[in-house]
């Protein structure tokens, strides 16, 4: 951790007064910053109500003059950078500050990071888990929950911190003391501009950790990540075979943990082979930490998926298995879920697009899908994908409550219903927390009566 910054009587402009936001400039006035808060949006009263309680300044609905008044502007990670403010901020040569290079240097942890474009929060969650496990005083930040600013002069040994790829993208100077990239596949291309810009947001990760840290890739993504330098390390695994196990392999840097085996699939509770791929990158976190490898191990049974990601819902008494997936926003995400849980699948896609081509929902969908059920805003745009190119499994169904429906009286024993969406929720809910909640509620309603 470099030199803290010096804060007392500083003008801070925060960009942004999401979640993020809201907690830097709470952590920067406790350190005696002069804040000044500016949103495009309208600020929810209670969020107004703390910036008063702590005496901070803000405007809502649009950025003014004001912004420029700080002597350092703090950009939150969802702006995207063709936005107008940030336009602006360019034509006046100022360079706006990351959340991450800012927070960073107030926190006394080792920070991992963790990013992807699926699976980034179960293994942040589940790395969490077993640091605990092992003996470590750590705490899950982040995208995951709590915000890392939250965590400025808290005294942990361990973060594990999920970071997105608009994070990374603004972020220069972040130091981090390891890293994990799940995977990479087509994700927020409206906001990146293309697959390439996303890839390359997504690699920055591994030039933020330091000479002694680590990082931890899948072999196939190798090639898309560009070079990683010293200090870091591929995973990659042939097709399980009883006992069923993913062992740490074709490692640089450390031979003596080549072919190290890291977990059995019997030791955890999750369902489906790309989690069997988050908890191997975990496992390998753990060990290359240095720390109680054994210990964490034994831990995998008691560790739960968060909400909305591959979580069974209910097995009704008909056999069939009702799985939330909500948090499946992308193409990449409902295929690895339709491809990781054993069975045919009825799956329910739709919602909020994020400028993806639905073509690539076609072989999932042949292979793993007996139907699909349509919902949401981009309805249509899968079922024309879906019918050009010549599958015609599916219906258009309009809401939640109806695909639903329908799905539990075509499901027979050995079918898993299955959200997967493969778009984001903001058509019909709050976020995909909502979303999941009202899938949950619906089968209860629908199938509960079947248990």
């Amino acid at each position: 951790m470099s030199e803290k910054p010096a804060m007392d009587g500083t003008r801070l402009t925060v960009l942004g007064a999401g979640t993020s936001g809201i907690s830097l400039a709470l952590m920067a006035r406790k350190m005696g910053a002069e804040v000044f808060v500016s949103d495009s949006s309208k600020i929810s009263g209670h969020v107004s109500a703390r910036l008063d309680e702590t005496g901070i300044s803000y405007e809502q609905e649009g950025h003014t003059e004001n912004v420029f008044r700080g002597e350092r502007i703090v950009v939150g990670s969802g702006f995207p950078p063709q936005a107008p403010i940030i336009a602006k901020l360019r034509e006046r040569g100022v360079s706006p500050v990351a959340e991450l290079d800012f927070v960073l240097p107030f926190i006394s942890s080792r920070v991992i990071g963790v990013t992807g474009s699926n699976g980034k929060t179960t293994t942040t969650s589940l790395l969490a888990h077993l640091l605990s496990a092992s003996g470590a005083k750590c705490a899950a930040a982040g995208n995951i929950g709590s915000p890392i600013a939250d965590f400025a002069g808290v005294d942990l040994e361990y973060i594990a911190l999920e970071l997105s790829s608009f994070q990374l993208y603004w972020a220069d100077s972040a130091s981090l003391a390891g890293a994990i990239v799940t995977n990479l596949a087509p994700d927020h291309i409206d906001w990146h501009g293309s697959y390439e810009n996303y890839a390359a947001s997504k690699a920055r990760i591994l030039s933020f950790v330091r000479d002694e840290g680590f990082s931890i890739i899948q072999k196939r993504d190798e090639k898309t990540l560009g070079s990683r330098g010293s200090g870091n390390y591929s995973l990659s695994w042939d097709e399980p075979r009883e006992p069923r196990t993913i062992s740490l392999s074709a490692v640089e840097k450390n031979a003596e943990m080549d072919g190290a085996e890291l977990f059995r699939f019997c030791e955890t509770n999750l369902i489906g082979a790309h989690n069997m791929e988050n908890t191997a990158m975990a496992m390998a976190a753990i060990k290359l930490l240095g720390l109680d490898a054994e210990s964490a191990r034994a831990s995998l049974a008691s560790y739960e998926a968060p909400p909305h990601r591959c979580r069974l819902v209910l097995t009704a008494e008909s056999g069939v298995r009702y799985i939330d997936d909500s948090k499946g926003t992308n193409i990449a995400a409902s295929s690895a879920a339709m491809s990781s849980i054993e069975g045919p699948h009825i799956v329910i896609l739709g919602g909020r697009g994020k400028g993806e081509d639905y073509s690539g929902l076609l072989e999932p969908l042949r292979k793993y899908a007996r139907f699909a059920v349509l919902i949401g805003e981009e309805a249509n745009e899968i079922a024309a994908a879906l019918k050009n190119g010549g599958y015609t499994n599916f219906l258009e169904s309009g809401d939640l409550e109806s695909a639903v429906k329908f799905a539990s009286r075509m499901a027979r024993r050995g079918d898993s219903v299955l959200l997967s969406p493969a778009c984001t929720s903001w058509d019909a809910y709050k976020n995909y927390g909502e979303r999941g909640e009202h899938f949950a509620a619906l089968v209860m309603k629908y199938a509960g009566d079947k248990k």
